[in-house]
């Protein structure tokens, strides 16, 4: 029998990247979501094809060997087949985890395996699994007499996920097109006693956070700062914006500043980042990923938040007294990214700066206290983006 992972999100990386993964390491697959229409394409069509696309062309993978489960309409479905898995991973978005946390809880108090499920959260975000941890362990989600043994029951581990998956066809349906290059590194360390999944696409290291704020700090950052950079200047696609010298220096100087910190923090070699970041800068450059700029640069107030791609360093290092011009110059076109079409946080955005003073602004959106030095530095930013 095939081992079964369920997976809440049956977005584009929930399809092209987790599911493929545990796909081919011989997963049965059960999707979960809320969204009608996605679990009805899920249910009725019995495989897909994730094509991975790369410098050397397109390896298609025909995706089978899943089900569907709407947890909005069958929510004890959901805890069945939870509890009785071996794996439960999600990539819904950060906002999102306190919503599933209620039925994970559930399914895991019911788990009667003698082996422990393994939680992985898959979110662009520092301690996603841990955030999700905490709403299931909510005495709302489980019950306070069953904490001290919820270890028995699940394993809780942290991950950092890397893979672009760019704008796709309108009529792709349940397809899926993305980047050839991906990473998957999860914390090996819960699962010292009873072993880890065993999933060969996963990276399993004792020490995640370098992994998280190598990623974070150089994709998540250079990706963002490219779009709005772009989106600011009128370009299309990310490539577009790369291709613009003085976005292209731009976005090198944001790295070079994130660059120092990760270095200096985490003892990686200048060096080894130093081609990193080339890496990564080739990665995101990649015509062929046809990546929108306001596709990549939607959700602001997430993106300029406290421990996320521009605050979370800068704020580091203005902390250390170190230079932080460059990020600075990205939160000022992050903050500039309002009332796009499509994108609720952008609107969300354009009213916060119309109807609150800069260092309001700056507490509200960057989750700042007025006495952190990097509060000083973006109180001017904002104002300048209120009078334009």
């Amino acid at each position: 029998m095939s081992p079964k992972a369920v997976h809440f999100g049956g977005g584009n990386i929930g399809r092209g990247f987790v599911a493929e993964k545990l796909h081919l390491a011989g997963y049965e697959v059960v999707f979960v979501d809320v969204v009608d229409k996605l679990i009805e394409q899920l249910q009725t069509e019995k495989e897909y094809t994730v094509t991975e696309i790369g410098g050397e062309g397109e390896k298609v993978n025909k995706i089978t060997n899943y089900r569907a489960i709407n947890s909005k309409l069958n929510e004890s479905e959901a805890v069945d087949e939870i509890a009785t898995a071996d794996l439960v991973t999600c990539a819904v978005g950060p906002n999102i985890l306190k919503f599933i946390a209620p039925v994970i809880g559930k399914a895991i108090d019911q788990r009667q395996a003698k082996k422990p499920i393994a939680v992985i959260a898959c979110e662009n975000a520092i301690g996603a699994t841990d955030t999700l941890a905490g709403f299931i362990k909510d005495s709302k989600n489980t019950p306070q007499d069953r904490l001290s043994s919820i270890h028995e029951r699940a394993c809780f581990a942290n991950s950092a996920i890397d893979r672009i998956v760019p704008g796709q066809d309108p009529d792709a349906g349940l397809n899926v097109k993305i980047e050839s290059f991906y990473e998957w590194v999860v914390d090996k360390t819960p699962f010292a006693k009873h072993g880890h999944p065993e999933v060969s696409a996963i990276k399993w290291v004792d020490d995640l956070n370098p992994y998280i704020e190598r990623k974070l700090f150089t994709v998540n950052t250079g990706h963002a700062a490219a779009a709005y950079y772009g989106h600011a200047r009128g370009k299309h696609t990310i490539d577009d914006a790369l291709g613009d010298a003085e976005i292209h220096k731009k976005v090198h100087e944001c790295l070079a500043e994130t660059s120092h910190l990760i270095v200096k923090k985490h003892g990686i070699s200048t060096e080894e980042q130093k081609a990193y970041v080339e890496k990564i800068i080739k990665r995101i450059s990649n015509p062929y990923l046809k990546d929108v700029v306001e596709r990549v640069g939607r959700a602001p107030l997430r993106k300029l938040s406290r421990k996320e791609r521009f605050v979370g360093p800068a704020s580091q290092l203005a902390e250390s007294g170190d230079k932080v011009d460059a990020l600075l110059g990205a939160i000022e076109q992050a903050f500039g990214f309002v009332d796009v079409e499509g994108d609720d946080e952008s609107a969300e955005l354009g009213k916060i700066l119309k109807s609150n003073g800069a260092k309001e602004v700056v507490e509200k959106v960057c989750g700042l206290e007025e006495k952190h030095p990097l509060f000083s530095k973006i109180v001017p930013i904002v104002e300048k983006v209120q009078k334009t």
